[in-house]
C-alpha cells in the first residue's frame, strides 16, 4: 500500500510513519509536511533512515493544488490525513491559521482525493469536536453531537462535517478517527505533558490552569497509531472511529505524578488564570473500534508515563532546540501566575 502521509513531521503523524514503515514491509510512505514550527529536524532525519527505500518527504502546505502531483507520481492508494495547527491557546489568539490549515486544507485534500479515483481518506480528527462533560456523564460516543469550545476545536468539527458530507453526497471514501490526548515521546514543549517534564527538569515553574481539575482521557501514542492503521486498512467508509484507552486524570494530579517520577518539589506548580472557555472533562466511549477493529491499548498510562519522562531526560538537545528558540516567552507573556490567590500561594 502507497499511503500519503500529511502532517507526518509533528508528533502523532511522525509516530504513525514510523509505526507503518516498521509493522508493514510492504507499505511506501509519502510524508507531506509544511513544516511549521511544530515540526522538529531531528525528527524529520530519524524518519528518514527508518526505510530510504520506502520514504520520500516533501516539504508541502495541504492547501497547495501540487499534491494532486504527488497522488500519480507515487500512486497513492490511501491519505491520512494529521496535519493540523493543534494548539488551543494558540487558537484563542489567532483563530485565522486554523481556519486555513484545518477547514481550507482539508477540502483541497478531500477534492484532489476524489478527483483521482476516490482514493481512501482517513481524518484524524479529536475528542474536543464533542465539546465538554460534566463530572456524571457518559464518555462520548460516535453520535454525541457535535459542541465544539474554542477556535480549534470548531475548525476540527468543521473539517469532519465537511468529510463526511463528502461521502454522503459523492460516496466519497472517507473515513474519521477522533482520539483522546495523547502522550509519548517527540512532543511539542507545548503540550501538557512535556511541558511539566522540561519545566521540572530545569526547576522553571510549571503553569496550571485554574484550580487544575480539568480531567483528560489519555493514551499513549503508539497505540493510537495502531489504531489508525487498522481503520486505514479494515475500517468502514462513512463511519466514526473513537480511540480511547479509558485513562481519564485531571491535570493536577498527573502534574503531581509526574513531579514524583522527577523526584521534583511540588512548589514548582504556579496556578494562572484559566483559559476561556476551557472545557472541564473529556473522555471516550471506544467500544465501536474494540468491537469491529478488535483494537485494544497495549500501553498502560503509569507505564506510558514513564517511557516518556524516561525519553524526555535522555534527549534534552532534542526539547531545548525548540523551546528555548520559539516557545515559552507565550506563557510569560499572557499567563502569569497568581499572586492573589490563597490556592496559588499554597502552591
Amino acid at each position: 500500500m502507497n499511503v500519503l502521509v500529511t502532517g507526518g513531521a509533528g508528533f502523532i503523524g511522525s509516530h504513525f510513519v514510523s509505526y507503518l514503515l516498521e509493522t508493514d514491509p510492504e507499505c511506501r510512505v509519502v510524508n507531506v509536511d509544511k513544516l511549521t514550527y511544530a515540526a522538529h529536524p531531528d525528527t524529520c532525519l530519524n524518519l528518514e533512515r527508518l526505510a530510504p527505500g520506502r520514504y520520500n518527504f516533501v516539504k508541502e502546505d495541504i492547501g497547495s493544488p501540487d499534491i494532486e502531483g504527488l497522488l500519480h507520481r507515487f500512486s497513492i492508494d490511501g491519505i491520512v490525513n494529521f496535519a493540523a495547527e493543534s494548539h488551543v491557546d494558540r487558537s484563542i489568539l489567532d483563530p485565522s491559521i486554523f481556519v486555513q490549515t484545518n477547514i481550507v486544507g482539508v477540502q483541497n485534500l478531500l477534492f484532489l482525493a476524489r478527483k483521482n479515483g476516490n482514493i481512501r481518506f482517513i481524518q484524524v480528527s479529536t475528542d474536543e469536536v464533542y465539546g465538554s462533560l460534566s463530572p456524571t456523564e457518559s464518555a462520548f460516543e460516535e453520535i454525541t453531537p457535535l459542541s465544539p469550545n474554542s477556535p480549534y476545536a470548531a475548525s476540527k468539527a468543521s473539517a469532519d462535517l465537511l468529510a463526511l458530507a463528502c461521502h454522503r453526497t459523492y460516496n466519497q471514501e472517507v473515513l474519521i478517527t477522533r482520539c483522546s490526548n495523547n502522550f509519548g515521546p517527540f512532543q511539542f514543549p507545548e503540550k501538557l505533558i512535556p511541558l511539566v517534564i522540561a519545566n521540572a527538569i530545569d526547576d522553571i515553574s510549571i503553569p496550571v490552569y485554574g484550580d487544575g481539575k480539568q480531567v483528560r482521557d489519555w493514551i499513549y501514542v503508539r497505540d493510537h497509531c495502531r489504531a489508525i492503521s487498522l481503520v486505514l486498512k479494515n475500517g468502514k467508509a462513512g463511519e466514526i472511529y473513537n480511540i480511547s484507552a479509558g485513562e481519564e486524570r485531571n491535570n493536577i494530579d498527573l502534574i503531581h505524578r509526574l513531579l514524583q517520577i522527577l523526584k521534583k518539589p511540588e512548589s514548582l506548580i504556579s496556578h494562572v488564570g484559566d483559559r476561556p472557555a476551557h472545557d472541564r472533562r473529556y473522555a471516550l466511549n471506544s467500544n465501536k473500534i474494540r468491537r469491529e477493529l478488535k483494537w485494544i491499548p497495549e500501553t498502560h498510562f503509569d507505564r506510558g508515563l514513564e517511557l516518556t519522562v524516561q525519553w524526555y531526560l535522555s534527549h534534552q538537545a532534542w526539547w531545548r532546540k525548540v523551546r528555548d528558540a520559539k516557545y515559552y516567552d507565550y506563557y510569560k507573556a499572557n499567563y502569569q501566575p497568581k499572586t492573589n490567590s490563597s490556592e496559588g500561594r499554597r502552591s
